[in-house]
């Protein structure tokens, strides 16, 4: 039987970043042949990759610079924490700036061996799934604490203190349009249909109804409307006044949340265990 010295399987641990037990297998598996070594793990890594790949990754972590910020999901809060990941995040993000013309998907693929060699540290899921921007000369950005929500804001004049106000009031309140007038037809229907549906069995006078709609959809137009929310730090004003009180006004606005969008499979757990008892 072929020794399999600490320093061989410290060079491969090097040389592919993966666990000191795969790294001693796969040299015994290849009579302690480092090239061999390499590419054993290689094909190995590479199937259980695939293997994680179709499990869902709805939690992760969001980072931004300049003008960008990126969202790389894992699949537990417990691995969005793991220096690993966080450092994978980094390397997403630093490649990006330095290829901005680059999609999500030749990013993604740009970085496969690197996600690949990852998977395998964290035994998860990993997916490089969004890269958003903003134009504009004056651009600000927040994360919350949590590097799960966050804003891109760009402001028509330059104005630290209230660009970075307005990108947390984004984060924070969820604005979907900048004002009640953008609001697309598709949306005023949808919402005119539901309020319809609530006052169409109040005995009221077809005016009174009329009336009732308007105002709660005008209501409605403003909650998702930046310029007309409440600012978060102070509700008394809305973003339109604190804009206005500064002669400002926003160019462009994003906001990315971890996992927005993701449909999560419900498992029903007690049918699992069942047919697992079943099948044994």
């Amino acid at each position: 039987m072929t020794e399999i010295k600490a320093t061989d399987v410290k060079t491969l641990r090097d040389k592919t970043g993966l666990g000191i037990m795969e790294c001693k297998a796969a040299l015994k598996e290849t009579g302690g042949n480092l090239d061999e070594a390499v590419e054993y793990l290689k094909i190995n890594s590479n199937l259980k990759a695939e293997k994680k790949a179709s499990r869902t990754a709805v939690e992760g972590l969001l980072l931004t610079a300049n003008n960008l910020m990126i969202e790389v999901n894992c699949e537990t809060d417990f691995v969005a924490k793991d220096e690993n990941f966080k450092t994978f995040c980094q390397e997403v993000l630093n490649y990006c700036l330095e290829n901005d013309s680059k999609s999500i998907e030749e990013i993604s693929d740009d970085l496969e061996s690197e996600r690949q060699r990852l998977v395998q540290k964290v035994g998860e899921n990993v997916i490089i799934r969004k890269k958003e921007s903003i134009g504009g000369d004056n651009l600000y950005s927040y994360i919350h604490s949590n590097g799960k929500v966050g804003a891109l804001v760009s402001l028509k004049d330059d104005n630290e203190e209230l660009g970075k106000d307005i990108a947390m009031h984004v984060t924070a309140s969820n604005p979907k349009f900048l004002s009640p007038e953008d609001v697309d037809s598709e949306t005023i229907e949808k919402e005119k249909q539901i309020l319809k549906a609530q006052v169409e069995d109040t005995n009221k006078p077809e005016e009174i109804i009329e009336k009732m709609i308007e105002g709660r959809l005008n209501k409605f137009l403003s909650e998702i409307s930046l310029l007309k929310q409440p600012f978060v730090k102070d509700p008394s004003i809305s973003i339109e006044n604190i804009l206005n009180d500064h002669k400002n006004s926003i160019v462009e606005f994003t906001r990315i949340e971890v996992g927005e969008g993701i449909e999560v499979e419900q498992k029903d757990f007690a049918s699992e265990v069942q047919a697992q008892l079943q099948n044994s």
